[in-house]
């Protein structure tokens, strides 16, 4: 029961450092200049063609931006153009579900905000590479997520290769993890990318 105890502080406490670090790196994120965070997502979108995992993936999973996140959508553009599978969330439940995108007109709010395929979009079988939303990410792989817990639960699933899009300055020297936070392959700024592993 002791080491219950424990275990049960432990989790609290990150929890609880999780929650004032991500309200601290949201306001810094929210701070961006929409100029700015156009140039940024320009050059994210370079640097992540630099990789050779998401070159070569035939079924890429992406994100529809919200607030002061990357902008993605040329992103989406580029996987459709170049005839790959487009794959973007829906939340269903409590889970994340990823469907098969043929063009970015189709797609409704959902939970949060958020543009989602419609549920009468085919469900994806295979992910080969997955874009993660970040708010920030140590050097090593731990990425602080929005605290909803969808991605970790479906990242801990599948083997596809994981990137985090995020900017320079939302990369910070460490982040409060437990179990159950799954480590990023690639990091991809405006100024750099990285391979954690």
């Amino acid at each position: 029961i002791l080491s219950q105890q424990h275990h049960y502080r432990k989790k609290l406490s990150v929890s609880t450092q999780k929650a004032a670090l991500r309200k601290n790196l949201l306001e810094r994120r929210d701070e961006t200049s929409a100029d700015l965070r156009d140039i940024s997502s320009k050059k994210i979108y370079q640097n992540l063609k630099q990789i050779d995992a998401y070159n070569t993936s035939q079924n890429i999973a992406c994100y529809f931006p919200i607030g002061s996140e990357i902008n993605t959508q040329e992103i989406m553009l580029d996987i459709l153009e170049k005839g790959k599978n487009l794959l973007l969330p829906r939340i269903t439940e409590n889970d994340i579900v990823f469907h098969i995108i043929t063009n970015l007109e189709k797609l409704e709010e959902g939970s949060f905000g958020i543009m989602e395929p419609r549920n009468d979009y085919k469900k994806a079988v295979k992910i080969d590479c997955i874009l993660v939303p970040t708010i920030a990410i140590s050097k090593s792989g731990i990425r602080l997520g929005y605290g909803k817990g969808y991605y970790d639960r479906f990242l801990s699933t599948t083997k596809a290769v994981k990137i985090s899009l995020t900017y320079s300055k939302q990369i910070i020297k460490s982040i409060p993890n437990d179990a159950y936070d799954i480590k990023m392959d690639w990091i991809v700024t405006e100024d750099e990318i990285i391979k954690t592993r």
